[in-house]
Formats: structure tokens, C-alpha cells, sequence
């Protein structure tokens, strides 16, 4: 598969990643195949969360992997925290150090590639968290660091503390959930789309070699549903399908194509636990959508240009 440097770093990543969120939907047998499919494919980023099943999905992937030595040599594995449910968001040095500890343990390894925090914590003291990806990196438990569904002057904020790169930061985004492009599109116009609801991020993560991680690719609203064969997007859905069947291949792998065509070099992070969609999203690398067909599907899923 195609690859990208992850930010800044000279971290090369597969160009789609595998999210985990939902490999506890899997028996051992499943998950097994699943991972090994994965790998099969050239898919050996694996993103995970110490919230996802409350941990279970980062136990059950190391079973399912079997994690060993060798094997962790060869995979890309990403994990973040920052999330207490229930409860609140929580950045705090003791709550770091504590959440990446039980991230390893559950992935049965030594240190993770990528570390990120998760939502942003509202009662964030950046020294804290400076003194905790510090004390994380000389120890040789994390590698490199991000964030996720944060805006410019949070990361900034960060940054006037953490001397380690952000390299990714992990933001929802998909064709229909596209206000992070449409705001940059309708500048200065008076419609809805027009509103910089996260502080110009796209053009931020460009300007600083941040790479942006599309989650939930194939959502519309927040977790409304998925917009692929949805009779609420009629268009959308005649022009992908339209698209696909020029290039050969399914309506999945041409809406993650929209998103690899944009130049920001974005890697979506893929939700699926099926091995023939997950097949689908890894051939979106080998596509090419020209700028006529990006904007075509664009529009067509109601998107205005002015």
C-alpha cells in the first residue's frame, strides 16, 4: 500500500489506517482472520483507544495478533487517552502516565508508536502535559505524539510546552461531514457552510506537517448513519456509483479515494470489521479521482460552491 511520512516524523504509515473500536464485535476466530487479513493487505497501522470496550479491544487485538517480539516489528500501533467515561476529560500528567501503562500491558508490547489525546480536556494544564509525554518518551513507552478533534490554539497551546512534534491529529470528517473544506470554500459568503466552526484546521494541519486522520469516513451527522446506499442522499449516491464503475471497484473505495485526493495527504482511519469492505478502503490507495470527479461528488452530497 502506499505509504506517507506520519507529520514530521520520518515515520512511514500505510495511507489507510485500521481503527479497532469495534473488533470486540468478533469472536477470537474472526478477529484472528480479521488482523491477519489486515496485514495480508498491507494495513499494519492499527488505531486504538484505552475507551474502546473499556479496554477489551486492545486485549482482544494483541490475542488475535499474537503479539510477540517479531511480530511487533512489523505493525504501526497508535493508541490514545484522555477520556474518562462518566466522568470527565482528563489531561493530567497522573492520568497519562497511568492510561498509556494500561495500554501497554493490554497490547502486550513496550511502547506504542503514536500517543493521542483523545478529546480535549477543558481543564488542560499543558505543563502537565508536557512533563508527561517527557517522561513517556525518555522511557522509551512512546515514540511520537498527537492529538485528536482539537482546534489550532489548543494545539498551540500544547506546543508552547511540549517540545515533541504533534504529528497527527485525528478529526471526523468524511464527504458529508465536510465543514472543515466547505468553510475555506464559501469564505466570506453568507450561508451556513461558510461558518469556521474549528478555527481553520485543514489549512492549520497543512501549514504545520500535522497529519489529519478522517475518522468515522463514512458517516453523516454525528453518528446518524452512514451515508453510502442512504436514501437521504440520492445524488450523492448516483455519482459515486457512477465514479466506481469507471474505475472498476465499489462505491466504499471511492469515497475513501475522496478523501486520499485531497493534497492535505490525509489517512482516514477505518471503522469496518469486515474484511471485504476493509479490502475495498485499502484499493482507494491506487485511485486517482481528478478534480472534476472530487468535485462532482462534492456537490453532489449537497455541498454548495459559491
Amino acid at each position: 500500500m502506499k505509504t506517507i511520512k506520519l507529520g514530521t516524523s520520518s515515520l512511514e504509515v500505510p495511507v489507510v489506517a485500521v481503527g479497532c473500536m469495534r473488533i470486540n464485535s468478533l469472536d477470537k476466530n474472526g478477529a484472528e482472520r480479521f488482523v491477519q487479513s489486515a496485514l495480508d493487505l498491507g494495513a499494519n497501522f492499527f488505531d486504538h483507544a484505552d475507551i474502546y470496550g473499556a479496554g477489551e479491544c486492545e486485549e482482544i487485538f494483541a490475542d488475535a495478533i499474537h503479539m510477540s517480539p517479531s511480530v511487533r516489528e512489523n505493525i504501526i500501533l497508535q493508541s490514545k487517552c484522555g477520556i474518562r467515561p462518566g466522568i470527565s476529560f482528563d489531561f493530567s500528567k497522573e492520568h497519562i502516565l497511568n492510561s498509556v501503562d494500561g495500554i501497554l500491558k493490554r497490547l502486550k508490547t513496550d511502547y506504542l508508536d503514536v500517543l493521542l489525546l483523545h478529546r480535549p480536556d477543558a481543564l488542560v494544564e499543558p505543563e502537565e502535559v508536557a512533563e508527561a509525554f517527557e517522561q513517556l518518551e525518555k522511557a522509551g513507552k512512546v515514540r511520537h505524539f498527537g492529538v485528536s478533534n482539537q482546534k489550532p490554539m489548543q494545539i498551540e497551546l500544547l506546543k508552547k510546552f511540549v517540545k515533541q512534534p504533534i504529528v497527527a491529529n485525528q478529526l471526523q470528517l468524511s464527504i458529508t461531514n465536510a465543514n472543515m473544506i466547505s468553510n475555506g470554500v464559501n469564505v466570506n459568503m453568507e450561508v451556513d457552510s461558510s461558518i469556521d466552526r474549528d478555527g481553520s484546521i485543514l489549512d492549520y494541519c497543512r501549514l504545520h506537517d500535522i497529519t489529519i486522520q478522517p475518522w468515522s469516513p463514512f458517516q453523516y451527522g454525528f453518528f446518524e448513519g452512514v451515508f453510502l446506499g442512504s436514501d437521504k442522499f440520492p445524488e450523492l449516491n448516483k455519482k459515486i456509483d457512477e465514479i466506481a464503475a469507471k474505475y472498476s471497484v465499489s462505491n466504499t473505495t471511492i469515497a475513501i479515494a475522496w478523501l486520499l485526493r485531497h493534497p492535505a495527504q490525509m489517512q482516514p482511519i477505518i471503522g469496518t470489521m469486515n474484511i471485504d469492505r476493509l479490502d475495498d478502503c485499502v484499493k482507494a490507495a491506487d485511485v486517482v479521482l481528478t478534480r472534476e470527479e472530487w468535485y462532482e461528488i462534492y456537490t453532489a452530497a449537497g455541498n454548495i460552491l459559491p
